[in-house]
């Protein structure tokens, strides 16, 4: 998907940021790591969609919940970040794994001024974002989709293709996206 220009943040839109940011400080990024039902909750007050058996991570960033969605059993791994100036939807039992960041807006560099611009990120059912991997504005990783370690993903992957490296390209595949729901677990 091809980004489009964001206009500035108004009065509510920056109040709205600034709540979320405290409660992240104050009551998200405190609980104890087992009480993801805790931090579900906190991300659902403040309009993200969130499935059942979820594990949002104390330590992962989320910019703006509103824009955020968690499908059934997915898991957004500790020092993850979720720029979600536009919309970003976790398929049911995906993972984004430790330090991972999904990135959904950028500044047009052609235009005067460098204008925000932003596009929706999408991963697919069993898709897996791993350590330290870079997923860029617009960028669609489908069922089974794996971006190895560190990838740097500026474009769509299709079903059960591993990419890796920057900028990421095909060196796999996997048969992630045939699993059952709910087989292929973080750890094990």
């Amino acid at each position: 998907m091809r980004p489009v220009v964001i206009p500035h943040p108004s009065f509510g839109d920056k109040a709205r940021r600034a709540l979320w940011n405290a409660v992240w400080l104050i009551l998200y990024r405190t609980s104890p790591i087992p009480l993801h039902g805790w931090r579900r909750l906190l991300l659902r007050a403040f309009g993200a969609k969130i499935g059942s058996q979820t594990r949002p991570y104390p330590s992962a960033r989320i910019w703006a919940p509103w824009n955020f969605e968690m499908g059934e059993g997915s898991t957004l791994g500790p020092r993850s970040e979720i720029y979600s100036v536009a919309r970003v939807t976790l398929g049911p039992w995906s993972v984004v794994s430790q330090r991972a960041y999904l990135c959904t807006a950028s500044h047009d560099i052609h235009a005067p001024g460098f204008a925000l611009t932003a596009a929706p990120i999408a991963i697919g059912r069993n898709a897996w974002v791993a350590a330290d991997a870079f997923v860029g504005p617009g960028v669609t990783l489908a069922d089974g989709a794996v971006a190895a370690a560190r990838a740097v993903v500026v474009k769509d992957v299709d079903r059960n293709i591993i990419v890796g490296g920057n900028p990421a390209t095909p060196i796999g595949e996997c048969g992630l996206a045939d699993f059952a729901d709910g087989s292929v677990k973080p750890g094990g």
